[in-house]
C-alpha cells in the first residue's frame, strides 16, 4: 500500500511531545485556577476604616467597617470607601492570578498564553 503524507501516518515524535506538554500545562492551569479560587485577599480604604475580603474567584466574602466610619450624615463617604476597598481587592486578585499564570507559562507569553 502506498503511504500518504510522507511520515508514515502517525504523529511525528516532536508533535506527540508537544501535545503531551500542552495537556500537562492545561492540567496545571486548571489546578492553579482552582487553588486561586480558594485564596482570599483583603484590601482596605480610609486608613483601614473599611476592609473588603474577596475570593480568588472575585466573590466578595466579607466587608468590615470601623464604627467611626458609620456616619448617618455622610453615607456617600462610606459608599465611596466600600467601592475603593472592593476595587483594590479585585485588583489584588488580578495581580495574584497573573503571577500564578506567569509561573506556569514561563516564557510562552509570545504564544498568546
Amino acid at each position: 500500500m502506498a503511504r500518504r503524507g510522507g511520515y508514515g501516518g502517525g504523529m511525528p515524535g516532536n508533535m506527540k511531545n508537544m501535545m503531551k506538554q500542552a495537556q500537562r500545562m492545561q492540567k496545571q492551569m486548571e489546578e492553579a485556577q482552582a487553588a486561586l479560587e480558594e485564596q482570599e485577599v483583603t484590601a482596605s480604604s480610609g486608613g483601614g476604616a473599611v476592609e473588603v475580603t474577596v475570593s480568588g474567584g472575585k466573590e466578595v466574602k466579607k466587608i468590615k467597617l470601623s464604627e467611626e466610619v458609620v456616619d448617618p450624615e455622610d453615607i456617600e463617604m462610606l459608599e465611596d470607601l466600600i467601592v475603593a476597598a472592593t476595587n483594590e481587592a479585585l485588583r489584588k486578585v488580578d495581580e495574584l492570578s497573573q503571577a500564578q499564570m506567569a509561573q506556569l507559562t514561563g516564557g510562552l507569553s509570545g504564544l498568546g498564553l
